[in-house]
Order: C-alpha cells, then structure tokens, then sequence
C-alpha cells in the first residue's frame, strides 16, 4: 500500500492530469498500454491484480481499489464489460458515487445502452463532474495498433478537446457525436452493418470450403476488391484458419445485437436482416461457445 500511495502522489506532482484506467480485458489492456507507451500518467485498477502486472512494469502506478483510483485521478477512463461493472466501480447509488466523481471528468468507453448512459450523465453533473461517452468501433488487434474508431460524446467543449487529446493514441480516427447517449447511438448503428457483415462472410466462405473453391483465391479478390477492410481482412484470416481465439467475443455480440434490435424496435424500423443475424449469435451461444471469437458464427452453417 505504502508503494502505491507513494508512485501516485509522485506520479500527480509530476502531472496534475493523472488519469485513471479501469477495465483490463481483451479491449482495456491493450488500451492502457498504448496510453502508457504515448506518455500518459496512468494509475490503473482491475479485479484481477495478475493483468495489471504489465502496465505497472510500464510505469502506471496501481490502485488497490476503485475509490483509490479515483482518488488518484483527475480524469477516468471506464472501459468496463457491462452496466453491472460500470456501477460497482461507480459506487453508484451509494454516498460514495458523488466522492468519486465530483470535480472529476468520468469517460466511459464501454458499449451500454443509450438509455442508462443518459441517465448516468444527469447523476454525473448533478455530483459536480463532466461525463463523456467514448464507445469504439474496432477489436483486439485495433485496439494493440491504435486503430480504433472512438464516437465522442459530451456537452463541456473543453472536455470534448481535452478527452479527444488523451484518446488519440488510440484512434484512427475521433468522431464527434454530440450529446451523450448519441455516440453510443452512432455505435448501435455502425454495430448493427458490422455484425450483419461478419456472418455474411462467415457463411460465404464456410460455403466456399463445402464447395472446393480454394478460399485462399477468394481472400485474394476480396482483398483487391471494394469489398475489403480491415476486419474483413482479420475475421477472413481467422475463419480460413480455423482461429476462434477472442477479439470480439460471441458473449459480447450477443450483447451488442440486443442492443441493435432495442433501438431499432423503439423506433419502428424494419430489421429482418439483423434479426436473423442475431438468432445465429445467440444460438452459437447457447451450443456453448459464448467466449469463442464472433467468427465461431461459422460454426451455424455446417
């Protein structure tokens, strides 16, 4: 403890931008280590104390507990799996919500429904502090090459320029939004394309393999034609190998398609594309490859 508290109050004399950083997972980790590795002071938090091991050989100074990491901290990124995680680390709903985030700005990068995100942004200013939404387009590997796409939303221009300053080794590229919830909004949207597309290609390729044309030709053309991208290119690759290793897990897909339908279904859109799409995520699921990467949706054309 004593080595903690000493790294962070060096750590904000030499800074007084400390940032925190919580939510170490397939996306948070490599999130956390091109911040640190752009220059940035980090203290950063996790449940699980073993993957915050290589940040702090990076240099971020580590917090024992959420209120800690607060403490620390003038600015907090929260790249956390659901609401659920997101108001634990909050303390939302507790005296200790306001401590946390009074004269701070909170910026979370999860995915979380529009609804709740408009609704933690009301308590957040009432408690004194800015909130912004940071929602990002983009998987594992992007997020190791900083090529996410991050949608920013928030209403002080000040903490629009600043957050979008500290977000840039992470981004290819940083798209104003507006207001929160509207980047998550944004999200939903360029969400439901992406995941449509992934099991198109999932089902044209293992349709590909049943037939015999060689899917190292068909990669090729895709590649040279306007068809290409880069997850494209990644979730190809991964399809033709076999690899079902997670960047975006079938878990969180599930989530993100649940998502897509609400906001569509609110607004009486007709979907039956996504809908179908959805059925295929969620009963890849069920037959118990939930973590397996979303390309494990292969698994329902055989």
């Amino acid at each position: 403890m004593r080595d903690w508290i000493a790294r962070t109050e060096y750590a904000r004399c030499d800074d007084a931008r400390m940032i925190g950083f919580a939510g170490l997972g397939i996306m948070g980790a490599p999130m956390a280590t091109r911040l640190l590795d752009a220059g940035t002071p980090l203290t950063v938090w996790s449940r699980r104390a073993e993957v915050c091991a290589p940040l702090a050989e990076r240099g971020a100074a580590l917090a024992p507990d959420p209120g800690a990491l607060f403490s620390a901290s003038d600015t907090v990124i929260l790249m956390l799996r659901d609401e659920g995680a997101t108001d634990a680390v909050l303390a939302r709903g507790t005296e200790a919500f306001a401590r946390r985030v009074a004269g701070r700005r909170l910026v979370v990068m999860g995915t979380n429904s529009p609804g709740y995100s408009a609704r933690l942004a009301g308590e957040v200013r009432r408690a004194g502090g800015d909130y912004l939404e940071a929602p990002v387009s983009g998987s594992r590997v992007p997020a190791e090459r900083g090529e996410l796409v991050v949608m920013l939303a928030g209403e002080n221009p000040a903490a629009l320029d600043d957050v979008e300053v500290l977000l840039a080794p992470l981004a290819r590229a940083i798209v104003r939004c507006g207001a929160a919830p509207d980047a998550l909004r944004t999200k939903i949207a360029v969400n439901h394309y992406m995941m449509a597309m992934v099991a198109a290609l999932a089902e044209a390729l293992t349709a590909a393999r049943t037939t015999g044309v060689d899917l190292a030709a068909v990669t090729r053309v895709l590649e040279a034609s306007p068809m290409d991208s880069p997850i494209a290119r990644v979730k190809a690759a991964k399809l033709v190998a076999g690899d079902e290793s997670p960047q975006a897990a079938i878990a969180d897909v599930v989530k993100n398609c649940e998502l897509v339908l609400a906001q569509a279904r609110a607004a009486g859109a007709t979907t039956p594309i996504i809908d179908l799409v959805a059925s295929l995520y969620e009963a890849t699921a069920a037959s118990g490859f939930a973590d397996a990467d979303m390309v494990a949706v292969a698994r329902r054309f055989t």
